[in-house]
């Protein structure tokens, strides 16, 4: 097989586009977080925590007047609650549909409209919130929707498109477009609240989803065989690497992939990292703010620097998964499985150590950035490993690993909320301990049980092609 360059080609193409729609997904995800704030009168804003009283005060900033035109909603903390969590029930449940709906009928459609519609819902939200919290928590779990059908109809597109050992890169590629939304629309928000309004965050963020989905739909072809623009020696290169792969039935063989315990793996690994990943993202302003004592919201820069770190690390380990592969002849299963325990037994270090560094929050904002950024590594452990054990299936097994991974946004952060009641240090630890350890059980599960090869159940009839 020769390789055929990458520059320009129709796959890395399909990469680039597919950032771009993951960076906007993250965007529009995370930007009610940021927005909140400036939509809640302040007196209501949250039933005032008692901020303990362990380390010192630091942070007196000047205030610079502030645009306070937008509508003002004064909503419990209890509603808030329901309206930031409320995504996550439209989330969950188009998991497995979406995965399904995308073998049937193909990534692009699916994906495209799964963006423009949570695009769409955005532009729709500063409407919602007038009309009332009802429709502005109905209108969120649409967005969730939406959102469910993205990464299964992603990774089924990938199962035509993606020659094996350039897997890690492609999807590297491709997914870390989400930790960039993080990155960039945690600042970029808070930013657009404080010199223009919050409806312009739901604007601004929802028109580029609408304009995105343009591009999507005239560029980009569910496999190589139909696309348009792609050279005749890059489309044999993809067809010719993945032809003992790719199974022929119809029918989705639901039993044996249900018993298959590398599946098991993934969904094990997938669900442990999540609650890391969700405990941090909705807490770790809280953890900042009453215990160090020092505003993260009013420094956005660094509640944005773990996902920065964590976005470089996803480009990098996937560069260096299929290198390792290709040039190092190292096999596929060794790969997912040292990147996976890297990718979960270091931030689970790293964030249990924030719990005991005492006052110093430059260390703390380090501790955490470790810990984000080494959970990059996942991305091309257990992360991809659907594509490797049943590359026809791959969007349906990760409707699966993604429906458990879900719980944890659901859960983990209410669980954690009860152990803080009185914000002291000890329960802060506490939480910590729990998230590194579903961590550590996570990533040894997956180094005992994971595959990387394609299951019997997923080629029908093929000879076994062994990677």
């Amino acid at each position: 097989l020769v390789s055929v360059p990458a520059c320009c080609s129709a796959r890395y193409n399909l990469a680039l586009l597919a950032c771009f729609g993951f960076f906007l997904l993250y965007a529009l995800r995370v930007n009610l977080s940021v927005a909140l704030v400036d939509m809640v009168e302040p007196n209501t804003s949250l039933a005032k925590n008692v901020t303990s009283n362990v380390c010192p005060e630091h942070s007196s900033t000047i205030n610079v007047p502030r645009n306070t035109t937008g509508e003002k909603y004064s909503w419990d903390a209890d509603t808030q609650g329901w309206i930031l969590g409320s995504f996550f029930y439209g989330y969950i449940i188009t998991q497995i549909p979406g995965g399904y709906l995308a073998s049937k009928i193909g990534g692009k459609l699916l994906l495209g409209f799964g963006i423009f519609g949570t695009s769409v819902f955005t532009l729709l939200t500063p409407l919602a919130a007038n009309l009332g919290v009802g429709y502005l928590i109905a209108v969120r779990a649409l967005e969730g929707l939406g959102e469910g059908v993205t990464f299964p109809a992603m990774h089924s597109m990938w199962s035509s498109w993606a020659p094996p050992l350039e897997r890690s890169k492609l999807l590297s590629i491709s997914y870390a477009g989400a930790q960039l939304g993080t990155v960039v629309s945690l600042p970029l928000s808070g930013l657009i609240c404080y010199y223009m309004n919050w409806v312009y965050v739901f604007y601004i963020f929802g028109a580029l989803g609408v304009v995105w989905w343009f591009f999507w739909m005239c560029l980009v072809s569910d496999t190589p065989e139909t696309h348009r623009r792609i050279s005749h020696a890059e489309r044999e290169y993809i067809l010719s690497s993945l032809k003992d792969q790719l199974s022929t039935q119809k029918s989705v063989p639901w039993r044996p992939m249900l018993e298959s315990l590398p599946l098991w793996a993934i969904v094990v690994a997938h669900f442990s990292y999540n609650w890391t990943f969700y405990t941090l993202l909705t807490l770790l302003p809280t953890y900042m703010k009453e215990i160090l004592r020092f505003d993260a919201q009013e420094n956005g820069f660094l509640s944005a620097l773990p996902y920065f770190g964590c976005w470089l690390c996803i480009i990098l380990s996937g560069q260096i998964a299929d290198y390792l592969r290709e040039k190092q002849n190292f096999s596929t299963v060794c790969v997912r499985k040292c990147f996976t325990l890297i990718g979960m037994i270091g931030p689970a270090v790293f964030l249990v150590a924030a719990g005991f560094i005492g006052c110093n929050y430059a260390l703390a904002v380090a501790f955490v950035t470790i810990s984000t950024t080494l959970g990059g590594f996942c991305t091309s452990g257990y992360s991809i490993n659907h594509l490797d054990i049943a590359p026809s299936y791959a969007g349906i097994l990760l409707g699966i690993t993604n429906s458990f991974a879900t719980i944890p946004g659901m859960v983990g952060p209410v669980i954690a909320k009860n152990l803080t009641h009185n914000n002291t240090v000890g329960e802060w630890q506490m939480v910590f301990y729990i998230a590194a350890s579903i961590n550590l059980f996570g990533a040894i599960f997956f180094a005992l049980f994971a595959s990387g090869e394609v299951q019997d159940w997923a080629v029908s009839g093929y000879h076994l092609h062994r990677n």
